[in-house]
């Protein structure tokens, strides 16, 4: 990955949260799942833009379920109709 090139991090946060709360998350892609949970998934700049994220979800008292990165260009945890 070069420089110029942002990690994609899918993020899984317990609890639901509407579209809406996206620009708390830099536009990244909220998805409310069916277990109570909500994957926010998208590409971050770097370490300290993650770290804000990280940030910004314990500011929320958004419990933390999972943090992966990934190259995956689909997105598996997306529910289909």
């Amino acid at each position: 990955m070069s420089s110029s090139e942002h990690q994609r991090y899918v993020i899984r946060v317990r609890g639901r949260l509407a579209p809406r709360w996206a620009s708390w998350f830099d536009g990244m892609a909220l998805v409310p799942q069916d277990d109570g949970t909500t994957v926010i998934d998208g590409p971050v700049a770097d370490q300290p833009a993650l770290h804000g994220l990280l940030r910004t979800i314990s500011d929320l008292g958004l419990p933390l379920v999972s943090l992966t990165a990934t190259d995956e260009p689909t997105h598996p945890w997306r529910r289909t109709p």
